[in-house]
């Protein structure tokens, strides 16, 4: 089954009340599986981004000014979507973003029904929590090193790892023939999803080099990095 995992970034909280979609990443995924095939785009909102919201994503108006509107990018969008289902970490916040930008170009809207929310398939599995994507990388054993800043197509590829551990993981557990193992053993291998190395990232060098460059145009020290000093110089201590 084809399923589309992604993330958007916005000029704020509220796509009620005139904040608009700045970013969208997406990750396919073929059975489990992800294909190696993503689509990923900036977006002019033709309004001002909340500075709030730079400090979360580090996107500024200036980096948007030169970037399509969304009626440009829709069709595109669309057509990589397809009829999959889509997939998003509290997916209620990105399918509104979503919904309002195909109202405003005169689209059709994307059922609920197809939209899947790991969120609550964390809160089901983990009820106990927490199950914030930092969370459940960390549950999981899965890589975001690489997540200093929020990103759509960076944390639609970690969404996308994660969304597979809380299906069951890349492989299921085949219990046939099992009678001769206890329950208690069997719950113990459901229980073991820690990798015992972590996946390599997905983004190449060059990526990761551009995307340096641009939180280096920022200027200053923003609060995530002062963090991750002070909690280098703790591990080191």
């Amino acid at each position: 089954m084809r399923e589309i995992v992604f993330d958007t970034e916005t000029t704020g909280l509220d796509c009620l009340n005139g904040d608009r979609l700045i970013e969208i990443g997406c990750v396919e995924i073929l059975n489990r599986i992800p294909t190696g095939r993503t689509h990923h785009i900036y977006i002019n909102p033709k309004r001002t981004v909340h500075p709030e919201a730079v400090q979360v994503h580090g996107i500024t108006d200036e980096f948007l000014s030169d970037k399509p509107c969304f009626e440009h990018i829709v069709d595109e969008f669309m057509e990589f979507v397809g009829d999959s289902p889509l997939v998003a970490h509290n997916s209620s916040f990105d399918r509104g973003f979503i919904n309002m930008e195909l109202k405003l170009c005169g689209r059709l809207i994307i059922e609920d029904h197809r939209f899947v929310d790991t969120l609550m398939l964390a809160r089901r599995r983990h009820p106990n929590g927490p199950n914030s994507l930092d969370a459940l990388c960390s549950r999981y054993g899965i890589d975001n090193s690489n997540r200093t800043k929020h990103g759509a197509l960076l944390d639609a590829m970690i969404l996308s790892e994660v969304y597979i551990e809380l299906l069951g993981g890349r492989q299921a557990t085949f219990e046939l023939g099992s009678a001769g193992h206890s329950s208690a053993s069997r719950r113990e291998a459901r229980m073991v999803r820690q990798r015992p190395k972590p996946l390599a990232p997905r983004l190449t060098p060059e990526e990761l080099a551009a995307h340096g460059a641009f939180l280096a145009g920022m200027g200053g020290t923003p609060l995530w990095a002062r963090y991750n000093e002070e909690a280098a110089a703790e591990a080191a201590a």
